[in-house]
């Protein structure tokens, strides 16, 4: 799936849980999005929950999901991860 089709889209329904959580933080939504990514015990999931918790500045928090998601903190910006993330989950 590309960045602009996950972003354009009406609704998350039929999208895997991480697309799914990714779709409702781009709408504002970080508790249904972290509900979400926090229901997935892959490194993928761990990787959307590191980045939802750097959004919402509790970089300690992103920190440690980071690592569980054999990952460090990106220096990049938050849409710019986001975009490499959707990237990564539809590759």
């Amino acid at each position: 799936m590309k960045v602009h089709e996950l972003k354009d889209r009406s609704s998350p329904e039929g999208l895997p849980p991480l697309l799914a959580a990714l779709w409702w933080d781009a709408r504002g939504d970080w508790q249904k999005a972290h509900g979400l990514a926090q229901s997935v015990g892959s490194a993928e999931g761990a990787w959307v929950h590191a980045y939802l918790h750097r959004r919402e500045g509790d970089l300690p928090n992103a920190d440690y999901w980071y690592r569980r998601a054999g990952r460090v903190r990106p220096a990049t910006s938050l849409e710019v991860e986001w975009a490499e993330i959707v990237q990564g989950l539809s590759s």
